[in-house]
């Protein structure tokens, strides 16, 4: 029989990378699916934000060759790759600003079951609405973006420090308002993702560093490994769906899940 921690653990590493870029809400799934299963083997929220690792390196994995670039492009003064990362700092501050704010109410009082799924059904509802208003597409890459469209996505991106309402949702949800062509605004969210989950996870190794041993090690790893292939394989076949058929039925989900969940936790 497994040992139940590695099995927890395992488990929570295939939701983390199936879900991290989804508009579904990483935070909220890993908050239900940690409650249904009672983890607890490593303290604070030190493992959902190290298994995050895990989704992120699948996404410089995927675009290596296009982060490659726009590295090197930085050193050869290539404009393109300084409006890329121009617009990653610019929509990247506000979540910066208010995450350090509000990061001990958030964890204090925001991380329950029943506020993700309030969450879950809100945003699903605002993913509905968005795609049915068929906003005119006028940004087709990420180099297009110009500052003053990259720092009202990073706004809304703020809107994920709710549990469940999903840091990929709310700066798709974002990107769509402001006219950014479907497929570009879910790599925009995949490429925000590396600078604030590198971020989250630092301040939250650093607050929680007394109360990490060795022994905590195996655990994230297993949930790193599985997070990191579950990301590679989810990220690829994402990007194909949303450019034929758009967010909307992602919008349905959450809102059947979160109805789900509000029954269930309610009763």
């Amino acid at each position: 029989m497994p040992d139940i921690p590695f099995l927890h653990a395992l488990i929570l590493g295939i939701v983390e990378g199936a879900t991290e870029f989804l508009p579904v809400s990483s935070t909220g799934h890993l908050v239900i699916a940690g409650d249904m299963l009672g983890f607890d083997s490593v303290p604070g929220e030190v493992f959902e934000t190290s298994i995050q690792i895990g989704a992120i390196l699948a996404i410089c994995t995927l675009y290596r060759e296009r982060l490659q670039s726009v590295v090197s492009g930085l050193f050869t003064g290539d404009p393109a790759a300084r409006h890329f990362t121009i617009a990653i700092i610019l929509a990247t501050l506000p979540m910066i600003v208010l995450g350090a704010i509000f990061y001990k109410f958030i964890v204090t009082f925001l991380f329950s079951p029943l506020v993700v799924a309030t969450a879950f059904i809100l945003g699903g509802a605002a993913i509905i609405i968005i795609e049915r208003l068929h906003i005119e597409e006028k940004v087709s890459e990420v180099e297009e973006l110009t500052p003053l469209t990259a720092l009202k996505i990073g706004a809304f991106q703020c809107l994920a420090l709710i549990p469940g309402m999903s840091r990929a949702g709310a700066t798709i949800i974002g990107a769509l308002l402001v006219g950014v062509e479907r497929k570009t605004a879910a790599e925009f969210s995949f490429f925000l993702a590396i600078p604030v989950i590198l971020g989250a996870t630092v301040f939250d190794v650093l607050g929680n560093r007394e109360l990490i041993n060795g022994s905590h090690l195996p655990v994230l790893a297993v949930g790193f490994i599985t997070a990191f292939l579950s990301a590679l394989v989810v990220v690829k076949w994402f990007v194909g769906f949303v450019s034929r058929h758009g967010f909307s039925v992602f919008g349905w989900y959450r809102i059947a899940f979160g109805t789900l969940l509000l029954a269930f936790y309610l009763s």
